[in-house]
């Protein structure tokens, strides 16, 4: 089985290596063989194992059926996507179709007639049968393959015949690996093709690196990005190390990178490149002939003048960086982005854009019956597209300080946030005065309106509570450590976590996130905003603000979550007494039990699991932010029933019973939670709240 074969895309391309034995982990539950020879495209995986139809059967008329309909529906789709079945068991045959995202309707549907046509002849009366082309793939089988979206198994995997230089190697291959996965996360974002592409600039010897990335687009972004991911992780080490191009054929989802551009177009996405050489030494030798005096002068020119160039240069630089330092300080004060709003240096937001009268139609008008709610930035209405899907439109209020581009490109940042524990942005409009946001419906609202209820609390069994707190968990580890994006939320609490109508949470509301470098651990904001009694002591007292920021807050939520509390507001109650306290002192006299949402006894409630959610919790919401474990760890305590967990201190914010909690932080945390009372514009709206990202980069 491990053989290799050269073979070519077209006369014109440079020659690939297909090695079966690379592609075996991904065809072993199909069990299709290598092909026997080099072949240009089409590629075809022929299922023999599946058993063979005869000539003039009811399985052949039905795959013909399908041909006749199949490349009509892609070509005719938005997403150049077609999927079907034709026939009754056990003559049932299912068909894919998925044209590349940069092809035309006519060129897809001739492809797939194509596929259709190529297939029958290279797989003759065979039942299954994959063809992968340019610009399209088609599969069909006797099975239903299609109800597994995320099943990407017999795919083929191909790469450049010759190497990049071994000087070249590591930078080249970095560059196209961050190409490759930054394509991943703007195809994974795309919510009607699922496609990208994109470009970075990189030498001399390759002056630019392109790449491609498509799924089907009845996939999820995450479980898109997961496929994508997965497979260039587990390939990119063995067969595309040095080359100068390759890529991966899938039925579900598909990638490749080269040194030449092989889509139509522009890139959606360009990167910036390394920084270039520094200039060549010019080197002046004055020649003896009359015609090297003449040369002479020219060098004595040129060794006065380039001097003098390099110094106007270098105070130019200089000016420019001490510029570029005072404009970012004055966008940082004024709370204006500083982020590029150019529409040439930020993702294309034309896949998010959605007719006006979409979503008049949608909200019968923003009719008052639909509002879910209304804050300082405008109203939430519910609206039903007309292929039956719900959703949530936030109509920013005419006052709204932001601009249109600020607002495209902050989009274009939450959009590629994509994960199953976020909320999703399905679409934006921007036409008329109208500035409309369009995200995902939960059914459930917000995680308060539940928890908090006296009579909604019930719906909340055990099972549900920890389904919602390991949700939010890993909501917050794919910001911190797995998103492209590393993004501190800076205001988790229950009104910001969503619920589905399986109560799967979704964290929304990203209006207080801040987006760090990617080797940024920490920043300082003399700006401090937030929710009183999620807010971490070290940011609440000095502005200091972390991914362990995150973690605080998700703990305070964690404890109310067991006890069914909210966290203390100091309302000047005479038995008011923070959550933090409270847990602490049933938690050091074991007695925790008691504390237990009272919903939730008489239940079968595992003491164990309750007792290891609190210590979690506590450990969550230590004083120091060294203490408090790191999101990743937070999700394998949640996850193991062996893993041994560290005893906790007595956290930061445990005051003891009627004391005011003033003192405790600084003039500025006073200030802002005075005006955070008395601003009623600012509070926060619970029904399905979602409002914009302000990713601010430190």
């Amino acid at each position: 089985m491990a053989m290799t074969m050269a073979m070519s895309y077209q006369h014109t391309l440079p020659c690939y290596l297909f090695t079966s034995a690379g592609a075996l982990l991904l065809l072993v539950s199909l069990h299709l063989p290598p092909l026997a020879t080099a072949q240009p495209l089409p590629w075809q995986r022929c299922n023999e194992t599946a058993g063979n139809f005869t000539e003039k059967s009811a399985y052949q008329a039905n795959i013909r059926r399908l041909a006749a309909t199949i490349p009509q529906n892609a070509s005719s789709s938005p997403s150049l996507f077609a999927t079907g079945a034709a026939g009754a068991a056990p003559d049932t045959v299912y068909s894919l179709a998925l044209c590349r995202g940069d092809t035309n309707a006519s060129s897809c549907s001739s492809c797939v007639e194509k596929a259709f046509d190529y297939a029958q002849q290279l797989c003759a009366l065979n039942k299954g049968a994959a063809m992968f082309d340019d610009p399209c793939i088609l599969r069909y089988a006797d099975w239903d393959f299609l109800a597994n979206v995320t099943d990407n198994r017999g795919g083929v995997l191909a790469f450049s015949f010759d190497n990049v230089s071994r000087s070249e190697k590591a930078a080249f291959d970095a560059a196209s690996g961050r190409l490759v996965n930054a394509t991943a996360d703007y195809a994974a974002a795309d919510p009607v093709r699922r496609f990208g592409t994109g470009e970075v600039a990189f030498d001399e010897s390759y002056p630019k690196i392109y790449s491609l990335a498509q799924c089907t687009p009845d996939m999820a972004a995450a479980d898109c990005r997961t496929c994508l991911g997965s497979i260039y992780r587990r390939i990119e080490p063995t067969y595309f190390a040095g080359k100068h191009g390759g890529r991966f054929f899938g039925v579900r989802c598909s990638f490749r990178f080269e040194t030449y551009q092989f889509f139509s177009a522009r890139a959606l996405l360009q990167l910036p490149g390394p920084p270039g050489p520094p200039p060549p030494a010019v080197n002046v030798t004055p020649p003896a002939t009359a015609q090297g005096r003449r040369r002479n002068r020219t060098g004595l020119v040129l060794a006065i003048a380039l001097p003098v160039a390099a110094a106007i240069l270098a105070v130019a630089v200089t000016c420019f960086c001490f510029w570029r330092r005072r404009t970012a300080a004055a966008q940082k004060d004024s709370g204006r982005p500083p982020y590029s709003t150019n529409p040439d240096d930020v993702q294309n937001i034309d896949p998010l854009l959605l007719d006006l009268s979409t979503l008049r139609a949608a909200t019968d008008n923003f009719a008052e019956s639909n509002k879910l709610g209304e804050g300082g930035f405008g109203a939430v209405y519910k609206g039903i597209l007309s292929d039956g899907q719900e959703i949530a439109v936030k109509r920013l209020s005419l006052g709204s300080s932001q601009g249109i581009e600020e607002l495209k490109t902050e989009l274009v940042l939450v959009a590629r946030l994509q994960h199953k524990n976020l909320v999703r942005l399905i679409g934006v409009c921007f036409e008329e005065d109208e500035k409309l946001i369009v995200y995902e419906y939960m059914p459930n609202r917000s995680l308060d309106t539940i928890l908090f209820d006296s009579q909604r609390s019930k719906e909340l069994d055990w099972g549900k509570r920890l389904k919602i707190v390991n949700g939010v968990a890993r909501g917050l580890q794919y910001l911190h450590e797995e998103s492209q994006l590393k993004i501190v939320h800076r205001d988790l609490k229950p009104s910001n976590v969503l619920l589905d109508s399986d109560f799967n949470p979704k964290i929304s509301d990203f209006g207080l996130a801040k987006l760090f470098d990617m080797d940024q651990s920490q920043g300082v904001t003399s700006h401090i905003a937030g929710t009183y009694g999620y807010m971490a002591p070290e940011y609440a007292m000095h502005g200091q603000y972390s991914a362990k920021s995150d973690v605080f807050s998700l703990g305070v939520l964690i404890l109310e979550m067991v006890t069914g509390r909210k966290s203390n507001t100091f309302d000047d109650s005479e038995q008011s007494v923070d959550l933090l306290s409270l847990v602490w002192e049933h938690w050091t006299t074991g007695t925790i039990a008691e504390l237990l949402d009272p919903f939730l006894l008489g239940r079968r409630t595992p003491q164990n699991q309750m007792s290891k959610l609190v210590n979690i919790g506590l450990l969550c919401v230590q004083d120091n932010p060294a203490d408090r474990p790191m999101m990743s760890s937070v999700n394998v305590m949640l996850s193991s029933d062996t893993v041994s967990l560290q005893v906790p201190s007595k956290p930061t914010f445990c005051i003891p019973e009627m004391q005011d909690p003033s003192h405790l932080y600084s003039d500025t945390y006073n200030r802002a939670m005075k005006l955070q009372s008395t601003d009623k514009s600012k509070a926060p709206m619970s029904p399905n709240e979602v409002t914009l990202t302000e990713l601010e980069p430190r």
